[in-house]
């Protein structure tokens, strides 16, 4: 019998420092602090039962007096072959970038969040197909008793205008009966449960659970392809429970990367965005755009009363 013996307790560090050794390590010329303030998560509530959580983010570690915004402008002055600036340069350069659309440099920051949210949202959330996502699997483990269920008033009445949802507040009586909807379609758990049990496969005994059902994610992104997101879910046409999401996800980021949500939020976010058409009546000083669209005339109408150009 061949005697092996016990490794060192040492051995994992001696293997670490071998590894280093055709390494050239450049420590740190200047105080460094971690942007999480060494949290393992940043967590935030959403709705009853989810959650968005920030576990990660890329960079971490930053200068004492610079935040992760420092990556953006660091790229964007190696393409340019410049050198270090002053802070008030670097928040007047990643402004320039975020104006004049520069996507690059801000794909250089990236963040990884762990989120509980209903199924439902979660098929929104994926068809954004920038980031990389892991997600809870169904076919491994039982799912969780955890549903989504809107308060009475938030179960809103379709748009006659907009096919994709609704805003306003339905009666208080379809309320209810919506309501008693949702109990009979989550009483299929229990019965998810017995089947699991009775030795139905996973992944088949699954596929009669209503889709607000919770499931969790990994979902790490870079910070150009957050912002798209959060363009689109924080809008006021998003459904209302995937924009609490989003909204969430702003509050965790805006620590990390201040400049850049700024920036964001002056030129994107609180900004109007007008097509040739719009140009063109504002130039001519009508009231109406060359089109018969009605969407298009909607929309342009709903842009006069933001700019304030109706009387």
């Amino acid at each position: 019998m061949t005697e092996h013996s016990a490794p060192s307790p040492n051995s994992h560090d001696n293997k670490q420092a071998d590894a280093l050794k055709e390494i050239r390590c450049v420590p740190f010329d200047v105080p460094v602090i971690d942007l999480m303030r060494g949290a393992a998560r940043w967590e935030l509530p959403v709705h009853e039962h989810g959650f968005i959580a920030l576990v990660d983010v890329m960079p971490r570690l930053v200068a004492a007096d610079q935040s992760a915004d420092q990556a953006v402008v660091q790229a964007a002055r190696l393409s340019y072959g410049l050198g270090t600036k002053s802070l008030s340069e670097d928040r007047g350069l990643n402004r320039y970038l975020m104006r004049h659309r520069h996507t690059t440099p801000f794909e250089m920051v990236e963040f990884k969040f762990h989120v509980a949210m209903p199924i439902f949202v979660a098929r929104q959330w994926i068809r954004h197909r920038t980031a990389n996502v892991n997600e809870y699997s169904g076919r491994y483990s039982v799912m969780q008793d955890r549903f989504y269920r809107p308060t009475i008033d938030m179960v809103r009445k379709q748009s006659a205008t907009n096919r994709q949802g609704g805003e306003e507040a339905i009666d208080a009586a379809t309320a209810e009966q919506f309501l008693a909807y949702l109990d009979r379609a989550e009483s299929l758990y229990s019965e998810y449960i017995q089947l699991n049990e009775k030795g139905v496969a996973r992944e088949l005994a699954r596929i009669g659970l209503p889709v607000n059902l919770y499931t969790e994610w990994y979902w790490k992104c870079d910070l150009h392809n957050v912002l798209r997101f959060l363009s689109l879910r924080m809008d006021a046409h998003a459904q209302a429970e995937i924009r609490d999401y989003a909204t969430a996800m702003w509050r965790l980021m805006e620590p990390i990367v201040p400049i850049t949500m700024e920036a964001f939020r002056d030129y994107e976010m609180e900004s109007v965005r007008l097509t040739r058409l719009e140009v063109e009546a504002i130039r001519a000083g009508r009231a109406q755009i060359d089109s018969t669209n009605k969407r298009e005339q909607a929309e342009w109408e709903a842009k006069r009363r933001g700019l304030g150009l109706d009387p």
